[in-house]
């Protein structure tokens, strides 16, 4: 399931799979998908179980599958930790798409070494990198003029309040006049939830669908 919007005067794709698609020029865009996190604790002993790690490798290699881009932007945070076998599982999905380039904004949680991402075949960027009239940065910035930043790191949520006092949590895209975050991509991340101002556009990401959240309480 997809939401159609326009940004920059350019047709974009809220995608479910929480990853943002630019049709006209082939372009997927994805932002914390934090791989190697869940392995990371799970070194550390914490009971994770295993098929978490497979999850969110399995929703990449489907999005890749579905959307089949020419291009595909990593803003940040890519890699949570150092080194462990989950580098090699992220390497062998995107092996199977030889036709699609990888780049990766480098973020505060990309430490591997500069060898790894080569290996990868990764176009690793440690500053933000403009395409078409966008913005493309790991944490937030002020775009130059004309631009839209499109970015990560927030990892941002959406409260929901219910009238017996329940409440819920959903990961969100949070589009501003001059830029946007993207939600989350990788399963054990968290949310930061996030307050919109008069003229936000926000869209809710629940049972596999994008939900306007105009009219929602929030």
């Amino acid at each position: 399931m997809k939401e159609s919007i326009t940004l920059a005067g350019e047709e974009l794709w809220l995608l479910a799979q929480k990853a943002i698609y630019w049709p006209d020029m082939r372009t997927l865009f994805i932002a914390d998908t934090h791989f190697g996190k869940i392995g990371h604790f799970r070194k550390e002993g914490l009971a994770i179980p295993a098929e978490a790690q497979k999850n969110n490798y399995q929703r990449l290699f489907d999005l890749l599958l579905q959307v089949q881009p020419k291009a595909l932007y990593f803003l940040g945070d890519l890699f949570h930790s150092k080194m462990n076998n989950e580098w090699f599982s992220f390497m062998e999905t995107i092996a199977y798409f030889p036709h699609c380039e990888f780049h990766l904004i480098s973020g505060n949680h990309d430490i591997l070494e500069a060898a790894n991402y080569h290996e990868a075949q990764l176009h690793c960027h440690l500053e933000s990198v403009p395409l078409g009239p966008f913005w493309l940065s790991h944490e937030p910035e002020e775009a130059p003029e004309g631009f839209y930043n499109l970015c990560g790191h927030i990892h941002p949520g959406v409260s929901l309040k219910g009238m017996a006092k329940q409440s819920l949590k959903l990961p969100c895209f949070f589009l501003e006049e001059r830029g946007g975050v993207l939600p989350a991509f990788g399963d054990f991340t968290g949310l930061y939830t996030m307050k919109a101002k008069k003229g936000t556009q926000v869209f809710l990401i629940a049972e596999g669908k994008v939900i306007n959240a105009k009219g929602l309480g929030s």
